[in-house]
């Protein structure tokens, strides 16, 4: 008798599900310091958990907040969110994916139970892990020792380990034959840059669009206006060696606010009459937050906050910025319900709706995810 699955089951599937996993991982033990490639234990997935061979993930710029202190977190921890791998077991009640499924992990789960998983308006399941930031399992434990320590989940997934356990309410199965070293994009990235324009700003034919941030989530906004008809897609960054992906990508125009003497609103504003019908600031600083909203048209503009905001930050602006009729949005996950979703945007890629291989620059061995960190700092 199995005392996990609470039935007879073949032995050998009783030793498999009692079974802690060691493999590596980059554990962060402090703020402002490398990872470190360790040796943890993963424990077996409990009641209505999933554990998953992790197969490949991207790094992103939330990831790296936390490193330096902006997103406050629990420490030591494992990051990583943005990820696609195969089940290896299944915890007791799990009936949506079995051992060998293609997954994806969901940073913004769905659990269909809660008030924003059961509106139409609504994306941000009440089990994230992204307000209070627990850094544990709905039971209030790990999955993760290592060195007789706990370690805690990032965002309720972990990917910056060769395995890692999540919520079932936390996974997608998706297509058997998607490439997972591509399609872990649709994990976070691409995803939110996408579902911005898409879903939060429903951007519309025609319109003109400014794009602040050219990391892959702004790449990927930029993609979503282009999908959607927009007629102008203005780039702004202040790293001129994007310019060129994003113009592959879709962008009309690519702007340096270093190249100006005045503030870049005031740029935008000039080169569009009264300003775009929709910017989206993929960065995550006040200051370029105030000027997206400042360079939409006065009246009907509306300005997506995409990039995670640093913490213990205030905004301060002019409220008749708002007055006059302006929107400003927040969106996360590109406000895609993830369980629901991430299958039909996999879908999506099978049947070449969109690319996604503009986004990867570099392919590195989780050993050397220092390298990657520093590649990403370094706006490459």
């Amino acid at each position: 008798l199995c005392g996990d699955l609470k039935m007879q089951v073949p032995f050998p599937f009783c030793l498999l599900c009692l079974q802690v996993i060691k493999c590596k991982a980059a554990v962060l033990w402090e703020v402002n310091k490398p990872f470190s490639i360790e040796e943890v234990e993963v424990a077996p997935p409990k009641e209505y958990e999933v554990r998953i061979k992790i197969m490949a993930t991207g790094i992103c710029r939330s990831d790296d907040h936390v490193t330096a202190g902006a997103l406050v977190m629990p420490f030591p921890i494992i990051l990583g969110h943005e990820a696609a791998g195969v089940v290896e077991s299944v915890g007791q009640g799990v009936t949506s994916v079995k051992p060998g499924d293609k997954v994806i992990p969901l940073f913004v789960p769905q659990c269909g139970e809660c008030k924003s998983c059961l509106s139409t308006k609504g994306n941000l399941c009440s089990k994230n892990d992204l307000g209070v930031r627990t850094g544990l399992m709905s039971d209030g434990t790990t999955r993760f020792t290592c060195k007789g320590k706990a370690i805690h989940h990032f965002l309720g997934t972990s990917t910056f380990t060769e395995y890692t356990v999540v919520h079932e309410s936390a996974v997608a199965k998706v297509d058997s034959a998607a490439p997972l070293e591509k399609v872990c994009l649709i994990g976070c990235g691409f995803s939110t840059g996408y579902g911005a324009a898409l879903q939060t700003a429903k951007v519309e034919p025609g319109s003109t669009c400014a794009v602040f941030g050219l990391g892959g989530v702004g790449l990927s906004v930029i993609i979503g206006c282009k999908a959607a008809g927009a007629s102008r897609i203005i780039a702004v960054d202040i790293n001129s060696d994007k310019f060129a992906k994003a113009k592959e990508l879709g962008a009309t125009d690519c702007i340096n606010p270093k190249d100006f003497n005045k503030p870049i609103h005031e740029v935008l504003i000039e080169m569009t009459g009264q300003g775009v019908d929709y910017s989206f600031e993929v960065i995550g600083r006040t200051d370029t937050m105030t000027a997206a909203l400042a360079c939409c048209q006065y009246n009907y503009g509306v300005s997506v906050i995409v990039g995670a905001p640093p913490a213990a930050q205030n905004i301060t602006f002019d409220p008749m910025l708002l007055f006059t009729g302006r929107s400003w949005k927040g969106s996360v996950f590109g406000g895609w319900k993830s369980k629901d979703s991430v299958p039909k945007l996999v879908a999506d890629y099978m049947k070449k709706k969109f690319v996604l291989d503009p986004l990867i620059t570099h392919t590195l061995p989780l050993t050397k995810i220092n390298e990657a960190f520093d590649l990403l700092r370094a706006g490459k």
